[in-house]
């Protein structure tokens, strides 16, 4: 879900949003809140807690705003996913572990309807489970690169992690997802 380079903000709303000129401020909002909120809510894994980190989001951005270089390496819209991803990551770090089983996803499909529609929603869940159950880092790497399309060297940048680090742990997670995939069809084909 990352914008395309010309439905970024142009520069000169970019130039009075640093300036805290309030309709700027509401464009560049309204402009990115809904890739924060998908990000947001894809490393949280749930509902609570999304709107507060969406915010919060903002907030530091509108801190730090005046120091972003659109000339700089990093696109407005990869700058914002990166401080997204980083306060999620210390949310997840600072709460206790969820029991996310195979069990909860067993009870998903509880209807047991076989139609395409019923199958889908079931691996969705699935997946929205087998992300949840992956650690902070992992999953940062797996939403910024599957759901928001971000390059490699994106994900780098934004996360300040070595290119082969951003590999590896995609690569790790990759694996985890697919093993809990797995799991999961198991179940419902046995």
């Amino acid at each position: 879900m990352q914008l395309p380079a010309d439905r970024e903000l142009d520069e000169l709303t970019l130039r009075r949003a640093q300036r805290g000129e309030a309709a700027a401020c509401r464009a560049l909002v309204e402009r990115y809140q809904r890739p924060v909120f998908a990000l947001v809510g894809r490393m949280l894994g749930r509902r609570e807690g999304v709107e507060d980190l969406a915010q919060e989001t903002f907030l530091r951005a509108f801190r730090a705003l005046g120091d972003f270089d659109p000339r700089g390496p990093a696109r407005l819209s990869t700058w914002l996913l990166t401080i997204a991803t980083r306060l999620c990551i210390d949310a997840l770090r600072r709460r206790l572990p969820e029991a996310v089983s195979l069990e909860t996803a067993r009870t998903l499909d509880s209807g047991a309807r076989t139609d395409a529609t019923a199958e889908r929603l079931a691996l969705g869940r699935a997946i929205e489970l087998a992300v949840a159950r992956l650690p902070p880092d992992q999953r940062a790497v797996v939403v910024l690169r599957e759901w928001h399309e971000l390059d490699y060297d994106e994900i780098a940048r934004a996360l300040d992690l070595d290119l082969g680090t951003v590999k590896s742990r995609l690569s790790r997670a990759r694996s985890a997802l697919r093993q809990a995939l797995e799991e999961v069809h198991r179940v419902h084909a046995g």
